[in-house]
């Protein structure tokens, strides 16, 4: 049995507010998860000036403002993750981002993260996967728009660049906020599983509610990633599709119950089995009255509960055997 990685994605769901990003912390720590993950980024390092807003972010944000002027105020500075990465870990639980900057790739570095995760956007950008691969860090290597070739390549510049495999975890994922479910596909971590053999797969869930995430446990998914936030209503781009906090703590609860219940895959009585194999399987019985000497035919033979006496898989055995006994009608038969 395997503990399933689970990471509460705070995303930018603080909307730029340290105080925000450490309830987040306090709130990821209540539910049960193993790490938290934040974005770094300077938004005029990754967006340009003309940049459209994605579909989902219209309405979300102000009608008039660029994806650039609505970023920028969701930008966490270098002191306040030196302070959330302090925060995190007398509390047991892992500091993770994912950088969208070459700039911000440097800064994590110098912060000693032992897990970083690229984002699904940066999986064509040669540059930046050079040079997160250089670092030989675990990487979380995030799959939404991406086919089975981009991955391919992607892998292969960050193992030739010094990542080894055995670090990376693929991620399964699809970007709409929220993911339709038609557009999910958890098949899709059978199919990299085994293009890719030796690699840890995952899923990054964007999809409503708890139910997806977990089903993607029992496809095998060894990392779970998903949006939580403090309160849906508050503003930003991306609160809406995100889980509140009782929900994060369902999740986890689900997702630990699933891993006890997926089980060694050895198809044997349980416990629970055991116990009610006595009461619930039937045992060879006298149909009626049967005198000692008399033989044993389909007449005065029948199979009834209890289990605890002879099987009726020996029912062919026991025909036209005599009767060492008198037996009264439902009473076990002896061999």
């Amino acid at each position: 049995m395997k503990k399933t990685y689970i990471i509460a994605e705070a995303g930018v769901n603080h909307n730029g507010s340290l105080d925000l990003a450490v309830k987040m912390v306090d709130s990821a720590v209540a539910a049960g998860a193993d790490a938290i993950k934040f974005q770094t980024f300077k938004a005029d390092k990754m967006i340009s000036a003309t940049a459209p807003k994605a579909e989902y972010q219209h309405g979300k944000s102000h009608p008039h403002e660029t994806q650039l002027e609505m970023v920028r105020k969701l930008e966490l500075d270098e002191t306040s993750h030196q302070t959330l990465l302090s925060y995190c870990k007398p509390l047991g639980i892992d500091f993770i981002s994912s950088p969208f900057d070459l700039g911000s790739i440097d800064f994590l570095e110098r912060l000693g993260l032992s897990i970083i995760k690229i984002p699904s956007g940066e999986i064509t950008n040669l540059p930046y996967l050079k040079k997160i691969g250089k670092l030989n860090r675990y990487l979380l290597l995030s799959t939404g728009m991406a086919d089975l070739g981009e991955i391919e390549d992607a892998l292969d510049l960050l193992t030739d660049s010094g990542t080894c495999r055995d670090k990376i975890t693929i991620l399964h994922c699809t970007t709409g906020y929220p993911t339709p479910f038609e557009d999910v596909n958890l098949r899709a971590i059978k199919t990299i599983q085994s293009a890719f053999p030796g690699i840890a797969v995952g899923y990054s869930d964007h999809t409503p509610g708890i139910l997806t995430a977990m089903a993607a446990v029992a496809m095998g998914a060894g990392v779970i990633e998903k949006h939580f936030t403090l309160d849906r209503n508050l503003p930003g781009p991306d609160h809406q599709a995100s889980l509140e906090p009782d929900e994060l703590a369902a999740l986890v609860t689900g997702i630990r119950n699933i891993e006890i219940a997926l089980g060694t895959g050895i198809k044997k009585p349980s416990p629970t089995d055991l116990a009610n194999l006595p009461i619930v399987r039937k045992s060879l019985v006298a149909a009626c009255t049967i005198a000692k000497g008399e033989t044993f035919t389909e007449d005065n033979m029948t199979a009834k509960r209890p289990g605890t006496g002879i099987s009726p898989m020996r029912w062919d055995e026991m025909i036209g055997r005599s009767a060492k006994k008198n037996y009264k009608k439902d009473d076990l038969l002896e061999a």
